[in-house]
Parts: structure tokens; C-alpha cells; sequence
């Protein structure tokens, strides 16, 4: 894409690029310490699958990650803690949606393809 067509979309879209043409469509939180190594597995399944994740290890706090992913526009950020380890399963926030839901990693995967196929 050149640069004019680059300003019209990030013009289009308010900087909030759709799913599927974003450069940052996930990323993955730990709660503490004791879930970064489930974060780091979580970061690499998705990356596998063909798509861009980050994982926040800093030592901040979740409400600091948080709000630092929804300032830089992640599409989805992933929210793991102990419980989601046990369980295998994310916490998922969408970034222009109030609510949350948890769900397995396959069943994340299966709504990124769909995103992505249906260019939304």
C-alpha cells in the first residue's frame, strides 16, 4: 500500500483497524508471575496459528497492561491468570466491547479465522 492509501484507511477507521489488517490484533496479559509461562504458551499458539500477539511480561500491574493494550489499539487482549491456566482457557476482552467472555484457545483461534476470511 503507499502512503495515501494508508491515510485514507487509518482516516476511515479513527486508527482502529479491523481485525484482519491490524498489526496488533491480540495481546496476551498475565496476572502475576505465576501465569507468565501460560501467557508465553498462549503467545505462541496464537503466533503458530498466523497471527500477530504480544504478551505483556513486565512486572506491572493487570489494570496498568490493560489499559496500555486498549491505548494501543490491540484488537484483543487476552487475559490470563491461574484459574485460565488450570483450565486452559483466556479471558478475552474486544476492544470496542464492554463485555468479556472465556474461552478456549481452539475457540479463539476458529473467531480470528472467521475475522480474517470476512475481513472484518
Amino acid at each position: 500500500m503507499g502512503s495515501v492509501e494508508r491515510a485514507i484507511l487509518l482516516e476511515h477507521y479513527n486508527g482502529k483497524l479491523p481485525f484482519w489488517l491490524s498489526p496488533r490484533q491480540a495481546i496476551v496479559c498475565p496476572i502475576s508471575k505465576k501465569s507468565e509461562e501460560y501467557a508465553k504458551q498462549v503467545k505462541n499458539k496464537i503466533h503458530e496459528a498466523g497471527y500477530y500477539v504480544d504478551a505483556d511480561i513486565t512486572d506491572r500491574k493487570i489494570d496498568k497492561k490493560m489499559r496500555e493494550a486498549q491505548m494501543a489499539q490491540y484488537n484483543y487482549i487476552l487475559v490470563v491468570g491461574e484459574n485460565e491456566a488450570a483450565t486452559g482457557k483466556v479471558s478475552v476482552m474486544i476492544r470496542d466491547s464492554p463485555a468479556h467472555a472465556v474461552k478456549s484457545i481452539e475457540d479463539l483461534l476458529e473467531e480470528f479465522k472467521i475475522k480474517a476470511a470476512e475481513y472484518q
